[in-house]
């Protein structure tokens, strides 16, 4: 029989939590909701599109139409079936989460899209709809979906409860939409009474179940923040300061283990990058926020994340999806491309006051204001952007290698991957080793095709992780390293990286790995790449073996991009916009062809569009050699670069013509005796590993401008032209008048040539300096 007596008891605790919620300021949430009449005018004042765009969304959720990953207007039913997987047709049974094997897609589908519905971050939306407008609609759509998800989700009950990290999102996310209706008639007492009884139950789920030994990755520092999020929103439990204290624990411990010494994360993948990022940057939000103590390490390792996201942006803002991505967001306060990370880095540069970061985010972004509130936005304003001090920069530990000669939106780019394969067993990875992205002129031409799906179809997540969908070169059709599985590898390739050099002229890299010796006749793949700034790059890749084998190049083109034609050795291809970059990628070997192709390009989690294939094929019989030309085409220069190879002994040697002059090219042999060095053609002669050599006009009897890499003498037209005793690393020499202008790993000087000995002019340089 119903006690009334306990009923008005509880009737009235409801009412005066609720009440207490909707009055306290302490603990502090994020500075939007300070003053949400401030927030709003900003959101206005600043994008003046975004009101319509997020009530339009708004309304589409009132109607039961959803738009998660790349799925658009998807239907879980009316009411919402929270179970269900739309796409396949499937529904996850109502039964104990650990007997769920989620990765059986015959079983459940996709789980990813049941998951997204599930983390309930559209709540933000109608938060958002809800401010603008003062409409109860928004406020009550959500009530009766929290209402109707805990009615359908008993606690351990159902798919939903199968993994923490959903556990946490969708926590998290209740807590943003309690604050966004805190004051909405819509959250009534009993509601808000119930809805703190599952988040205490979460919370409690979170502890017991941590990702400690299964996916200890962002699953646990998603997780960490789910707690830390709880124990210090809701001090109210008596268990809040063990939540929040373990929260902020785990994810300091993992601060050194999952983001390494150079910043990179350590599953080798961009987008679980930007997602660790953000679980940090909210850590360091809300800690501020209440006044406590920012831990250094996080500081430091924050600024580490946020640099290389900084340098891997591309000149259009967008980033490469290496790795896998999963298309989630740890909440959506935005409309951005999934590819766009540079909200994240606008965050970073009001934080850490950080003029390189303002820029190359392009000044503050709707999340900033979400985030930090109007008043650090106004601050954010007040300082000027800056570009970043480095052009090209390696991340050695990681194994990326960034290429680039400038920051305006019409530079050239280059990432280039020699790194792990990534760490544990590897789920988040791909066989991308030795692989690249490139962007010309600001338009990016060569891309990583992405991941399109997990569980979704074997046959696709084969491919997607394959070497044949990635900028390298496969041996026998095979990839460098092997998956088993979804998030498993046979085996797994090691990488190195065996030379960097940057310099305000030229980038050069050189990595190898070892994936293909486990053939019966081994393979060890080496590629350099060399870059000259606002020109053109060299690829050269070397196949060591002593078997037969078919060698594939393959460069796989943005969906947008139109390829022209191939002729004989070279390929043309022009960027959507139909003129600003066209690039020739011109490839020579001892024998060989072109072939087109489509493949697939994925920008975002379960999308895919049909994108040009080009592999340049070589049948080998023992080691062999390709050499790749990649020549963007200046939009209204009279004269398109064009490239030969040229007769020479014990090497190979190029001439390149470009307007009035030319470049000639010397590579020396890679499997050539170490003794007998010397690379010669008809005037230039070269102990140098590369020699490059600049002509400004045909007529110039004399180089005016070149570049060696490791070696000793340079000869021109019989005589030496530069000499040294001492090895060089590299050099870098242009006219200036009738001296030239030398940089070297050792300094930079003036002089004439031709020099008998540079090492005796350093040493001489050097006593002079020290006498003075």
């Amino acid at each position: 029989m119903l006690d009334v007596d306990e009923f008005d008891k509880g009737l009235r605790s409801a009412f005066d939590l609720r009440d207490h919620f909707s009055r306290r300021t302490r603990p502090a949430f994020f500075a939007a909701f300070d003053d949400p009449r401030a927030t709003v005018v900003e959101l206005r004042r600043r994008w003046p599109r975004s009101e319509k765009e997020i009530i339009e969304k708004a309304e589409r959720i009132e109607e039961g139409c959803f738009d998660l990953l790349a799925f658009r207007n998807l239907s879980f039913g009316m009411p919402i079936d929270w179970h269900l997987e739309p796409i396949a047709g499937k529904r996850a049974p109502l039964v104990h989460w650990s007997r769920l094997n989620y990765l059986d897609a015959g079983l459940f589908g996709d789980k990813k899209i049941v998951w997204e519905l599930n983390r309930h971050q559209y709540f933000v939306t109608l938060g958002q709809a809800y401010w603008l407008t003062g409409d109860e609609r928004y406020s009550a759509t959500f009530a009766a979906h929290v209402n109707s998800w805990m009615d359908q989700n008993p606690p351990k009950l159902g798919l939903n409860w199968a993994s923490s990290l959903e556990v946490a999102f969708r926590s998290i996310s209740w807590l943003w939409a309690l604050y966004y209706f805190k004051d909405s008639p819509e959250l009534t007492p009993l509601m808000f009474l119930r809805i703190g009884k599952f988040l205490y139950l979460n919370a409690r789920h979170l502890e017991t179940y941590l990702s400690t030994y299964f996916s200890p990755n962002t699953h646990l520092t998603g997780e960490a923040l789910g707690l830390f999020y709880l124990g210090t929103l809701l001090p109210e439990f008596k268990e809040a300061a063990r939540w929040r204290n373990t929260g902020l624990q785990i994810l300091l411990e993992q601060l050194p283990i999952q983001v390494q010494s150079d910043g990179v994360y350590f599953e080798q993948s961009s987008y679980y990058h930007r997602y660790t990022t953000d679980f940090y940057l909210h850590l360091r939000v809300l800690l501020s926020a209440n006044e406590e103590a920012v831990p250094p390490q996080l500081d430091e390792k924050l600024r580490f994340l946020l640099d290389h996201l900084m340098y891997i942006t591309r000149p259009d803002g967008t980033t490469p999806l290496f790795g896998d991505d999963d298309g989630g967001r740890l909440l959506n306060l935005d409309r951005r491309p999934v590819n766009d990370f540079r909200a994240t880095l606008s965050i970073g540069a009001a934080v850490f006051e950080r003029p390189d970061y303002k820029f190359v985010a392009g000044g503050a972004a709707e999340e900033t204001l979400w985030l930090l509130g109007p008043v650090e936005v106004a601050r954010l304003d007040e300082f000027a952007a800056a570009e970043p001090e480095r052009q090209s920069v390696a991340f050695p530990v990681g194994g990326y290698y960034l290429m680039r000669d400038g920051w305006t939106a019409n530079s050239n780019y280059l990432l280039f991957e020699c790194g792990p394969h990534g760490t544990d067993n590897c789920g988040h990875a791909h066989a991308d080793t030795l692989s690249f992205e490139l962007a010309v002129n600001g338009n990016t031409l060569l891309v990583d095709p992405g991941t399109f799906t997990y569980t979704g179809s074997k046959e696709m997540r084969d491919w997607f992780r394959s070497s044949n969908a990635h900028n390298t070169l496969t041996v026998d059709n095979q990839s460098s390293s092997v998956s088993d599985g979804p998030f498993s590898w046979k085996t797994m390739a090691r990488s190195r990286c065996s030379w960097w050099i940057t310099h305000d002229r030229f980038d050069y890299v050189v990595g190898s790995h070892n994936g293909f010796n486990r053939f019966a006749e081994p393979a060890t793949h080496t590629r350099s790449i060399m870059f000259l700034k606002k020109n053109y790059w060299v690829l050269r890749d070397a196949v060591e073996s002593t078997g037969a084998h078919e060698l594939q190049a393959w460069f796989h083109l943005n969906s947008r991009v139109t390829p022209l034609h191939s002729k004989d050795n070279t390929v043309r291809i022009i960027s959507e916009n139909g003129h600003s970059a066209v690039l020739q990628m011109a490839v020579f070997s001892g024998n060989g062809a072109w072939s087109k192709e489509w493949g697939w390009v994925s920008e975002c989690y379960g999308e895919k569009t049909e994108g040009p294939v080009f592999a340049f094929t070589v049948l080998a019989n023992g080691s062999e050699e390709l050499v790749t030309f990649l020549l963007p085409e200046v939009d209204g220069a009279s004269h398109t670069p064009r490239v030969r190879e040229i007769e020479a002994l014990t090497g190979r040697a190029f001439q390149v013509q470009i307007g009035g002059g030319h470049d000639v090219l010397l590579l020396r042999d890679p499997w050539d005796d170490p003794v007998r060095r010397w690379i010669e053609t008809a005037r230039l002669a070269s102990d140098f590993d590369v020699t490059w050599v600049r002509f400004d006009r045909e007529s110039s009897r004399t180089p005016d401008e070149f570049i060696l890499i490791n070696g000793h003498t340079l000869e021109f037209e019989g005589r030496a032209l530069l000499r040294s005793t001492k090895k060089i690393s590299y050099l870098a020499a242009r006219r200036v008048a009738d001296r030239f202008r030398l940089d070297t790993e050792d300094g930079s000087l003036e002089i004439v040539l031709p020099v008998a000995d540079l090492e005796a002019v350093f040493a001489d340089l050097n006593e002079g300096l020290e006498t003075s």
